[in-house]
């Protein structure tokens, strides 16, 4: 099994696709007016708008809602990726060490998602990482 892409409903798809745009530097596809991806090299970010809902079961996803996941990008250059934001978003908390070792900063986009975005920094982290 491959982890392949993680799916955002939101209620503006044009203002949530243009922050993930801003905050990954890629450029999304548009695969419908109402759904689009970013595609990182681990994975995809999928983000559909909330009229989508109703193709699987009306309901079932709500946007602006989640509290308990985070969405988490790794970056080559943390500093510089703080620098570059964070006048751009809402920070959680500026850049910190956490306890398994990676350097990160945290912040919400625009319907309340946490984003963190961290790079392994001590030895362990670093390992860890270079073995995926």
């Amino acid at each position: 099994m491959k982890f392949a892409s993680t799916r955002l409903i939101v209620s503006d798809i044009k203002v949530m696709v243009a922050f993930y745009e801003t905050v990954t530097g890629l450029r999304a596809e548009w695969l419908a007016p109402v759904f689009a991806e970013i595609v990182t090299p681990g994975a995809t970010l999928a983000i559909g708008a909330a009229e989508t809902v109703a193709l699987w079961q009306e309901g079932s996803a709500e946007p602006a809602a989640n509290r308990t996941a985070c969405i988490e990008f790794q970056v080559g250059d943390i500093d510089a990726d703080f620098e570059r934001l964070k006048d751009k978003v809402p920070l959680i908390h500026q850049l910190k060490v956490m306890p398994w070792g990676n350097k990160t900063f945290q912040f919400r986009d625009p319907e309340g998602t946490a984003v963190s975005l961290y790079m392994p920094v001590t030895d362990a982290a670093k390992k860890r990482f270079s073995s995926r």
